[in-house]
């Protein structure tokens, strides 16, 4: 069984379902998967060869999915391009994996060169040639040739971050997304008729929701760049029960106007990834939303959910600051540095193996060797599992700040700093220094700046941590810095501390 077989499946359970929403557009299922099955058939056509690469770069919206599924219905592989990334680092994407396709919208059109590939533009007020609407209706009534590649074939290659060095095309195969569908669907409970909110781009971690939801028989409602505004509104009067947003959206949502005026009802999922989120932010998200606060845990080379804490589990307030336990399919333990694991309660590297694991990284073996050794993913993060297996996080290995020959981790000062009650966001990293070989700084997004001074936070955090974890100084910013899709970009604020970079506001 492929991925694409659940929403096949799906079309015939229930054709007349609602499957998609976007901009006051609806299709059913039927109307989608005819729409898909004539995409994926003139996708064969333009390029008859299984497994090629496809590229689609544009911004959530109808014809985004179906082109999506139409690449799964294909035989191909899926390239997804952020469009927010680049021009130069988009055309490295297309040219490094030899798309053959790249799907893309008008106003991102100029950031794709593709001399070597057909460039199909997205177009719904115009469909003139070389358009997808042109493409749907030249092969309307078709349907693709079956494909036949086994489950280790690559289903899609995405890059990651690349805040670190170079991006990594990561080869995810056909068993990854199936593990990914059959845990998120039994993680979550989802099933027919409830609602899932796509404000993430589907270009990234909100991907992984599509086929689950669309699985089950659920909605897909779907937005484009959401203000947090368009989000709330959703969540108070459009029946949602999942959805998926970083902690920053989250932390946005809390300090929105009218957030406490819903019950949230029908939320049964709020469930934030990409990056931890403080204890007291957690407990205050339950406070307003109720008891649908989760999370995951998961690299691009493990998708989304290796480790879920369950919403019932997050009400646990000694369970908060965990990102939960290892899913079906997945075996997730801590490893210490001779490469031996650890017993629960010991700090070391989180490794990860099982069927949700990718096969390695495109065009890069040397790097996969060095990621993948004896079947364990290597993550890089560093964490803890306590005696009821639960995870938690500790920051990344290179996070790691050996101040003065102790170990500060920013995992156990930022929870503390984010208790100042004028404290919306912050990060703790470490600058090399002289006399320590590392000392402890922090940045902070404050809700009132006379409120709140630099003195002030130092004195709040020495107070309840001790000299050694508490930073040396503290930078105001109106905004931390984060890359397209919400993750904190903590090696930015090491090069603005040592003067590489300026911040958005002057340090108080």
């Amino acid at each position: 069984m492929y991925p694409i077989h659940f929403f096949d499946r799906a079309a015939k359970l229930w054709p007349e379902h609602i499957a998609v929403e976007f901009a006051g557009e609806k299709l059913t299922y039927a109307q989608l998967h005819a729409r898909v099955a004539a995409l994926a058939a003139g996708l064969q056509r333009l390029d008859p060869e299984p497994g090629s690469r496809v590229g689609v770069c544009a911004h959530n919206t109808i014809d985004h999915l179906a082109c999506w599924l139409a690449v799964l219905a294909a035989g191909k592989v899926w390239v997804p391009l952020q469009p927010l990334n680049p021009a130069n680092e988009l055309d490295r994407a297309v040219s490094f994996t030899e798309a053959s396709i790249v799907i893309v919208q008008p106003e991102t059109r100029d950031k794709i060169s593709g001399d070597k590939a057909t460039i199909l533009v997205s177009d719904p007020d115009g469909g003139g040639a070389g358009t997808t609407q042109e493409l749907c209706r030249t092969h309307e009534g078709a349907k693709p040739r079956p494909v036949s590649l086994p489950l280790d074939a690559t289903q899609a290659i995405k890059f990651t971050g690349g805040t670190t060095g170079q991006p990594k095309g990561v080869m995810q195969p056909y068993r990854a997304w199936n593990t990914n569908i059959v845990t998120q669907i039994q993680s979550w409970g989802l099933a027919e008729g409830q609602r899932c909110l796509a404000a993430a781009p589907i270009t990234h971690g909100m991907s992984t929701y599509i086929l689950p939801t669309l699985g089950t028989g659920g909605t897909l409602v779907m937005l484009d760049r959401a203000r947090p505004e368009e989000i709330l509104h959703h969540l108070q009067h459009e029946a949602i029960a999942t959805t998926f947003v970083p902690p920053t959206v989250l932390y946005v949502l809390m300090e929105l106007d009218g957030v406490r005026n819903s019950d949230y009802g029908d939320l049964r999922n709020l469930i934030y990834g990409a990056g931890p989120m403080r204890p007291e932010a957690i407990a205050r998200a339950q406070e307003i939303f109720g008891p649908c606060i989760a999370s995951t845990y998961g690299q691009t080379e493990a998708p989304q959910i290796a480790t879920m804490i369950s919403a019932a589990d997050m009400m646990k307030p000694e369970k908060r600051a965990s990102v939960g336990r290892e899913t079906w399919l997945s075996e997730v333990e801590v490893m210490g540095s001779d490469g031996t694991l650890l017993p629960r309660g010991e700090t070391g590297e989180i490794v990860i193996r099982g069927d949700l694991l990718m096969t390695g990284y495109w065009a890069q073996p040397e790097a996969t060797a060095k990621t993948i050794v004896d079947g364990w993913l290597h993550t890089g993060d560093l964490g803890l599992i306590d005696d009821d297996g639960f995870l938690f996080i500790r920051g990344r290995a290179k996070e790691l700040i050996i101040t003065g020959g102790f170990n500060v981790y920013p995992a156990d000062v930022e929870p503390v700093l984010g208790e100042h009650p004028e404290v919306v966001d912050c990060a703790v990293y470490g600058v090399a220094h002289e006399k320590w070989g590392e000392a402890v700084h922090a940045a902070v997004e404050v809700r009132d700046r006379t409120k709140a001074d630099e003195s002030e936070l130092i004195a709040f955090l020495r107070e309840r941590l001790g000299p050694v974890k508490t930073p040396k100084s503290i930078v105001f910013y109106d905004r931390l810095p984060r890359n397209s899709i919400g993750k904190l970009q903590k090696d930015r604020l090491a090069e603005r501390h040592l003067g590489q970079d300026t911040p958005n506001t002057e340090k108080g």
